[in-house]
């Protein structure tokens, strides 16, 4: 997995690419404790490129969504694939966390 972020329009964006397992999870944990402390209050993970995820990764993006709420902050999923989002309708996180299918749609919903 890698995962690559970059700031738009005052949200922090961050891609995830490849496989979400339980030994690569942790890194998400990682980038999201490191941009809380840059006052960041918006986010976006685009999962575009994620082509698996399992019960580890799906407990670091509930991580992620719970430490940025404590913070004060808002999550937008974009951009999940079918087999992906497949995992999140049978778990109902579809309803947990906050999906849409692209990135200016996601940065638009800040500012409703």
């Amino acid at each position: 997995m890698q995962i690559a972020t970059y700031e738009k329009e005052g949200t922090l964006i961050i891609n995830i690419i490849g496989e979400v397992d339980l030994y690569n999870a942790p890194k998400i944990k990682e980038v999201i404790n490191d941009t809380i402390k840059k006052n960041f209050t918006k986010f976006i993970i685009n999962m575009n490129e994620v082509t698996y995820i399992d019960s580890t990764g799906i407990g670091s993006l509930i991580f992620a969504r719970q430490t940025i709420l404590a913070a004060k902050g808002s999550l937008r999923l974009i951009n999940i694939k079918d087999s992906v989002k497949k995992i999140f309708e049978l778990t109902k996180l579809n309803n947990f966390f906050t999906i849409y299918n692209s990135e200016s749609e996601a940065i638009a919903s800040f500012s409703k």
